[in-house]
């Protein structure tokens, strides 16, 4: 960190930050009603591919633009290849997992990778499990039976097999995040970070590529403008703003506005895709979003006698 880094540096969250969480957790909602949108004229694993070169490819010029020096020796490779490959997996899954279920069902489901870092933290990081963070995560649990009980509702436009991939797309997410945490990508630059993981998406989905469907289903407007949005715009821009607001405030202060991502994930697919939205569905985005806030509370501090 820079000294006009750290000069700038607040100590909590702000009016401005606040409202810049707000607009980019509804942009990450937003993501996958887009996602789903470009299915119409690409496949999902094309997307996966196209996505990452694109992004990646606006991430670079942003590096060249702000002097961000990314090819050095600092012994992140072998951890970024792996952390790439989780990562790349993981958006297989999300992306194939959408096709095959509701936005809804996918963003909940997608979004319970807290809780995946939690039990993995427990095992692999050395964060004990609190028992805050316990009923928390039995929250979770509670939200995700809502989820797979909705199975029984006739209609809903879900199968098993899309809400099986979402979860494992969680799963992965929270993976890609433990092995950040203990290798030395938590010390490199975030601009790195992200291109590690976005070629990782590009190779994974290079790979499985072959033995998916036509890359081109119809080349039409409406599903080309939700690829660049998601390339564009989620990827180089939303996430790059993610990274600055880290280096400017507290982690635990932003992080407690994640909670929004599911719930703008749900409303937005009932808006703009005319998703159905039962009672169970209501219930777990309640629960998976009461267990969100309790995870990310920060611990109160003790006021020394």
């Amino acid at each position: 960190m820079t000294a006009a880094t750290a000069m700038d540096r607040r100590s909590s969250v702000d009016a401005a930050a606040a409202a810049i969480m707000v607009g980019l957790t509804f942009s990450w909602g937003l993501n996958y009603v887009a996602a789903k949108i470009s299915y119409a004229g690409y496949d999902p694993v094309f997307l996966s591919i196209a996505r990452s070169v694109i992004g990646g490819l606006c991430v670079l010029v942003w590096c060249r633009w702000r002097g961000i020096v990314l090819f050095t020796r600092d012994g992140t490779l072998v951890a970024g290849i792996l952390a790439g490959a989780l990562f790349g997996l993981e958006f297989l899954f999300l992306y194939v997992g959408l096709e095959q279920t509701t936005v809804a069902r996918n963003t909940l489901l997608v979004n319970t990778m807290p809780f995946w870092v939690l039990v993995g933290g427990h095992f692999l990081l050395n964060e004990r499990i609190t028992a805050r963070r316990l009923v928390g995560l039995l929250l979770a649990f509670a939200g995700l039976v809502a989820v797979f009980s909705d199975q029984l509702s006739a209609d809903n436009g879900a199968t098993l097999t899309g809400d099986l991939l979402s979860l494992g797309a969680g799963i992965l997410w929270a993976l890609t995040y433990i092995v950040i945490k203990r290798t030395k990508l938590a010390e490199t630059s975030a601009e790195k970070l992200l291109l590690y993981q976005l070629a990782g998406a590009a190779v994974v989905g290079a790979l499985v590529l072959p033995f998916a469907g036509p890359p081109v289903r119809d080349f039409a407007a409406l599903p080309t403008l939700a690829l660049f949005f998601q390339a564009v715009y989620i990827v180089a821009f939303t996430y790059v703003l993610w990274f600055w607001l880290l280096r400017r405030y507290p982690a635990s202060g932003l992080s407690s506005f994640t909670f929004l991502s599911p719930v703008f994930g749900v409303l937005c697919g009932a808006i703009f895709l005319n998703e159905p939205l039962t009672i169970r569905i209501f219930l777990a985005l309640g629960l998976i979003a009461a267990g969100l806030i309790i995870v990310n509370r920060p611990a109160r501090k003790q006021i020394p006698g």
